[in-house]
């Protein structure tokens, strides 16, 4: 049985996740403030976390720094309203799994957990079948002629904008050298995607690829992942570790958010890139190394070296070449082939068959941002698959509201479909006094919602009713 922990202030939304999940066979426990989730996280260990951004204590952000400090394999989802999507794509890359909007609907939930408790288990094992098989013997590959024809590109799509032409192109040509590369790119952007399709193209496509979030290490915590330890040689130290070298050897090692890697961590980098060898925290044994490093970053490198954040020379080490990935705002020509590769993999994956988009969610999906580029786009796609029938395309209701209130910025009306749909649910008979009041109740709510920047916290404190309240009169208007 799983162990789950849920941190959230309100106590209804406690006491609901609680029951539901323990009716699926969740054990799980709850805690309303940081302080009383940390007292439980320093006795039990759970699987997984379930972290509301907005505590009254501390913030979602300090509470994932905590967790994974302490139980760096613990699952961490955030529970976000629309105000801190950004925040929240923010903290994904920084080693949460994933983000849930409200208001929140228990189908998704339970979809997410268990996908996030899948993928974790599945890294697990690989991680066991790596060192496993690290530890037997190893072979150098052989240096190999350049792969020819197209990409391999095993469980990925490709892009036909032009951006992403020029991508492929500059991948097909540094995949079959022994180039380091830095990916720069914003979050969400599919960085580690594009190291791993480097890799696959490589003479050593059959060696392990392994993948470490910079972001999510502390430094305490860094050097231990990187370059492993020995049992004793620090407190804590229970076992011996292989550390992310170790178990890259031969193939390809990705460092994900390699500027958040603290100056110190830098400098033990670069011996060890620079000797090929690696020894173990504690250890006193070298270990040759055969790596072919890949870096990836949300912010321009040069940049942080000029600030001082980031060691030249080891900059200098990685930028043998450098692929910028296009943010998926400027794919205009790829947004809707990424929906429906998506669509269909969700589709498999819940047993449905969902028929497509209708054109009101293409336009919507045309006219959005996409802040957290590819990866929001999927889990829009992924959530909106969840709550569409079996046999209908995907219909506006089934979308976020950040998708839809976009577009309410952008007229300052209701001119939208969207709106539209629910000022004629209320507005069809305008002497009627029970028609009339909805509407008046409406426009105030909009109002409101408009000037906290549709902050539902804000909004059902300024109307005075609760966010529950607040949340069914929405779903009743057809605004959720």
């Amino acid at each position: 049985m799983k162990n789950i922990l849920i941190i959230d202030d309100e106590v209804n939304i406690g006491l609901l996740l609680t029951r539901f999940l323990t009716k699926h066979g969740f054990n799980v426990e709850t805690a309303t403030s940081g302080a009383k989730a940390m007292d439980l996280l320093n006795i039990n260990k759970y699987d997984l976390v379930l972290c509301d951004y907005r505590l009254e204590d501390t913030d979602g952000r300090e509470m994932l720094d905590k967790i994974l400090a302490i139980h760096p394999q613990t699952v961490v989802i955030i529970i976000t309203g629309y105000s801190d999507v950004k925040i929240a794509v923010e903290m994904v890359k920084n080693g949460a799994y994933d983000y849930i909007s409200k208001p929140l609907y228990p189908d998704e939930i339970l979809n997410t957990i268990n996908k996030a408790l899948e993928t974790a288990q599945v890294r697990k094992e690989e991680t066991v079948a790596t060192v496993a098989e690290e530890n037997g013997a190893r072979k150098t590959p052989k240096a190999g002629k350049a792969i020819e024809g197209n990409l391999l590109t095993k469980n990925y799509i490709l892009g036909e904008c032009e951006s992403a032409r020029e991508l492929y192109r500059q991948i097909s040509l540094v995949a079959p050298t022994n180039y380091s590369v830095i990916l720069f790119g914003e979050s969400g952007t599919g960085k580690e995607s594009v190291a791993n399709m480097i890799h696959q193209n490589t003479p050593r496509k059959d060696k392990p690829f392994i993948p470490l979030d910079c972001g999510s290490l502390s430094k305490e915590l860094a050097g231990s992942e990187l370059f492993g330890h020995e049992k004793g040689s620090f407190t804590g130290a229970l076992g011996q570790k292989i550390g992310h070298f170790e178990m890259a050897n031969g193939g390809t090692l990705f460092l994900d958010e390699v500027a958040n890697l603290s100056y110190d961590i830098q400098v033990s980098l670069l011996r060890v890139i620079q000797e090929r060898k690696v020894k173990r925290i504690g250890g006193n044994k070298e270990i040759d190394l055969d790596v072919r490093i890949l870096v990836a970053s949300n912010e321009n490198l040069w940049e942080a070296v000029q600030k001082g954040r980031f060691r030249e020379d080891l900059y200098h080490r990685f930028n043998e070449f450098s692929i910028h990935i296009p943010p998926l705002r400027t794919r205009h020509g790829d947004l809707m082939l990424f929906a429906e590769h998506f669509l269909k993999q969700t589709s498999n994956e819940l047993n449905k068959h969902i028929l497509g988009f209708s054109p009101d969610v293409i336009r919507y999906f045309t006219r959005y941002s996409w802040p957290g580029n590819i990866r929001e786009l999927k889990n829009v796609v992924r959530r909106a698959a969840l709550l569409t029938e079996d046999g209908r395309e995907i219909e506006t209701r089934s979308l976020p509201l950040e998708l839809l209130e976009l577009n309410a910025s952008v007229t300052s009306s209701f001119s939208e479909p969207h709106f539209e749909e629910a000022t004629r649910v209320i507005s069809y008979n305008r002497n009627d006094l029970k028609s009339a009041a909805q509407e008046a109740e409406l426009d105030t709510i909009m109002k409101v919602l408009r000037e906290v920047n549709f902050n539902k916290t804000k909004a059902a404190a300024i109307l005075n009713i609760d966010r529950k309240t607040l949340y069914n009169k929405m779903k009743a208007m057809k605004l959720n």
